[in-house]
């Protein structure tokens, strides 16, 4: 008699019910066959001992399917999701190109009636061009908070504005369209409104714009309200419409990224409701939502924004440069595009600079080898050398005999290259306010601006404050902390920066105060002029 192996002992994960049953009519016959004519029972511990393997086999093969539906129902599902989603992106992104032309067909047709002299009045087309620009650069940032929310990592500025001033301009805003649709809108301020609190003024305004502009695109008759009250630091602002509403059903997934709420919203969503509620949970605020399909909607936002009193509008406006006192400064501008170029060297000149222009960085470096410049303005993203590169070069060779101010639109490149010390003096992000610049330039420069006000020109001093290079790395670490608002580092970093340098006792007397006074933007101005 031939002996079978011990199949049960074999492994059977992963073997098909199909070949495991063929197994076993195969063992059958091959007993049949080696041993003819000799009763089954001979070989029963054998077929035993098979038949369990076999069956063990069949079981663990059910088991594995089972399995594979679970996990293929499981991937389905996920490639359901995946294809919502990316059709939800598309529509989202959809309607983000039209925001995106809307202003830029603005810029574009009032330019061309400006070339066209007569057709209209310059200063009315400059406000349209410089509102569209501005909903424009919103628009952007707006577009990049959704990656920086996505990765948990957002920066808050808490400044010092007027809530009326902020109110008003997002009702401006809106106001025209609203009348085109034949709505009504109106803006409710109370009687008595602080008049200064402090805030993050460009999320709030952002919170607002999207909240108005969603009521006053889904509402097609009716009227469309903007309200606040303040009342024991906590101001509320409510946007409430006469539009189709919302159902319950829709009410949590309007808030959804990519997500319109369903057709009675008309379809498109702007920036998107799911950036609005992210703003207001980094805020520390509350977001709510009242709607009834056919009546309408109310969006509630809860804020905490503490009374600043003693303060001057700052948004007054300011005198404008003409010159300042003393030699006169030269001025190297380099960036590859040259409309950027010409605006610069059109403000810059009317000032009393000496600029001098580059069109990339070879040229740049050329031209500081042929002259001396105070100052350099210098774009980073260019063909060929990059800014930085052109920076490295310019104090390897010039040391710091000139200031250097870094122009960007990539808010990353602040701190400047990985793994080395920033060569520049300032960075400042694009597009750039020209009056920011002038001034920077002027606190550089340690300049006494010459400002033309009314008939006469008066006088205004900035001088630059000068600190040792020990006490430089605390003060870039104390630029940050007063960004995003850390008072117990500030208070630690200004006393670390005192022990360091006992000469900054008088500048750490000046930062000492402003934090007694809770006053970041004093602070903030202290800090940018060294």
């Amino acid at each position: 008699m031939i002996a079978l192996p011990r199949f049960a002992a074999l492994p059977s994960r992963g073997v098909p019910i199909a070949a495991a049953w063929a197994a076993l009519a195969v063992a059958l016959l091959i007993v049949d066959a080696v041993v003819p004519g000799e009763s089954l029972a001979l070989h029963g511990a054998t077929l035993t001992s098979f038949c369990i393997f076999v069956l063990t086999c069949i079981r663990q093969a059910r088991r594995d399917d089972d399995s594979q539906d679970t996990d293929r129902e499981a991937l389905r599902q996920e490639l359901d999701a995946a294809e919502c989603a990316s059709a939800a992106k598309s529509r989202y992104l959809a309607s983000v190109s039209h925001e995106i032309r809307s202003p830029l067909n603005a810029i574009y047709g009032y330019a061309q009636l400006v070339e066209r002299e007569g057709t209209v009045d310059p200063r009315d087309a400059a406000r349209v061009i410089r509102r569209s620009a501005e909903h424009l650069t919103n628009l952007v940032e707006g577009l990049l908070d959704i990656a920086s929310i996505e990765q948990g990592v957002v920066r808050i500025d808490s400044t010092v504005a007027r809530l009326d001033a902020l109110v008003e301009q997002v009702a401006e805003m809106f106001r025209p369209l609203a009348v085109q649709k034949g709505l009504a809108f109106r803006c409710d301020l109370p009687a008595r409104l602080p008049e200064f609190v402090r805030m993050d003024e460009r999320r709030v305004r952002q919170v607002l714009i999207n909240l108005v502009s969603n009521a006053v695109k889904f509402t097609q008759a009716g009227e469309v309200v903007l309200a606040v009250r303040w009342s024991g630091e906590i101001a509320t602002f409510e946007v409430r419409d006469t539009g189709p509403g919302i159902s319950p059903a829709h009410q949590e997934t309007v808030f959804s990224p990519y997500q319109t709420g369903g057709v009675e919203c008309g379809g498109g969503a702007g920036l998107g409701l799911a950036i609005t509620r992210a703003i207001v949970d980094m805020l520390g605020g509350d977001l709510r939502l009242e709607s009834r399909l056919g009546e309408g909607s109310l969006f509630r936002v809860v804020l905490m924004m503490p009374h600043v009193s003693g303060m001057v509008d700052c948004a007054a406006p300011r005198p404008r440069p003409v010159g300042y006192r003393g030699a006169r400064r030269s001025l190297l501008l380099v960036d590859d595009d040259a409309d950027h170029l010409a605006v610069l060297r059109c403000t810059l000149e009317s000032c009393g600079f000496d600029v001098s222009l580059a069109p990339d960085g070879a040229a740049a470096l050329a031209l500081a080898h042929a002259r001396a410049f105070d100052a350099v303005v210098l774009d980073i993203a260019m063909p060929g050398l990059s800014g930085w590169e052109v920076a490295e070069r310019l104090r390897a060779a010039h040391g710091q005999s000139f200031r250097l101010v870094m122009l960007s639109a990539n808010a990353e490149e602040r701190h400047g290259p990985r793994g080395k010390e920033p060569d520049h003096d300032l960075f400042l992000m694009k597009p750039v306010e020209l009056s920011a610049l002038v001034d920077s330039l002027g606190k550089l420069l340690g300049l006494e601006w010459i400002l033309s006000e009314g008939g006469g020109d008066t006088v205004l001093a900035q001088p630059r404050i000068d600190v040792s290079d020990s006490a430089r790395t605390h003060v870039d670490r104390l630029k940050s902390l007063a960004r995003i608002g850390h008072l117990r580092g500030l208070e630690a970093e200004i006393r670390s920066m005192q022990e360091t340098d006992t000469g900054t006792a008088p500048l750490a007397a000046r930062l000492f105060d402003c934090l007694d006074r809770c006053d970041l933007v004093a602070m903030r101005r202290v800090l940018e002029g060294i």
